[in-house]
C-alpha cells in the first residue's frame, strides 16, 4: 500500500512529509505558506526528518511508513508522528511522536497515534511498537490510551506494542 493521503482525525490532519518538507524541518526553515507553531520543529522532529531522508537515500521512498506532520484544523503544525521505517521481516513497525509544549495536554498525541496505528493496519503491518523514557509518564499514558500494551522495560525505556493481525495468519500478498 502506497497511500500518501493525509490522515484526517476529528481535530487533526496528519500530513505525510515529502523529502522537501523533511529538508525544511532539518534546516528549521519554513517555506512561504508553512504554518509552524512556536518551538516547531523540535529536536525530535529534526531527528525524525534526518532519519527519513537517510532512509530514502538508502532504500527509496517508504510509502506510508514515513513521518507525518501533526496539524491543527487551521493548518498550524504542532508536532510530528511517524514510523521509524518500513516494517521488519515480521511486519512490525516502530513509531515515535512529539508535540510542541503549547499543544500538549489536549489529547492530540493520543488521537494522532490511534490514527497512525489504523494506517499501519490498513498498510498490512502486523504490529506497532513504541517506547517512552521511564520518566515520561505522559507518553506512556498516550500509548496505553491508543491501545498499546506494556511489554517490559530496560534501564532507560518502557516498551509498548499493539498486535494488528493474527501472527499465525499468512501475510497478505500485497502487503509491503
Amino acid at each position: 500500500m502506497n497511500d500518501l493521503r493525509t490522515i484526517q482525525t476529528a481535530r487533526l490532519r496528519l500530513h505525510p512529509l515529502s523529502v522537501d518538507e523533511a529538508r525544511r524541518i532539518v534546516d528549521a526553515r519554513p517555506a512561504p505558506g508553512d504554518r509552524w507553531a512556536e518551538d516547531y520543529p523540535g529536536a525530535g522532529d529534526a531527528a525524525s526528518a534526518r532519519g527519513f531522508l537517510a532512509g530514502v537515500a538508502e532504500r527509496g521512498d517508504p510509502g506510508v511508513y514515513r513521518p507525518y506532520a501533526i496539524r491543527l484544523e487551521d493548518g498550524t503544525t504542532v508536532g510530528g508522528i511517524g514510523f521509524h521505517g518500513p516494517p521488519d521481516a515480521d511486519g512490525v513497525v516502530t513509531v515515535g511522536y512529539g508535540l510542541v509544549p503549547g499543544a500538549r495536554g489536549h489529547g492530540y498525541a493520543r488521537e494522532s497515534l490511534r490514527a497512525l496505528i489504523a494506517r499501519a493496519r490498513e498498510a498490512g503491518a502486523t504490529a506497532v511498537r513504541g517506547d517512552a523514557d521511564l520518566a515520561n509518564i505522559p507518553s506512556q499514558r498516550v500509548m496505553e490510551a491508543a491501545g498499546m500494551t506494556y511489554e517490559g522495560e530496560d534501564e532507560r525505556v518502557r516498551n509498548y506494542r499493539v498486535v494488528l493481525t493474527d501472527a499465525l495468519s499468512p501475510r497478505r500478498a500485497d502487503a509491503p
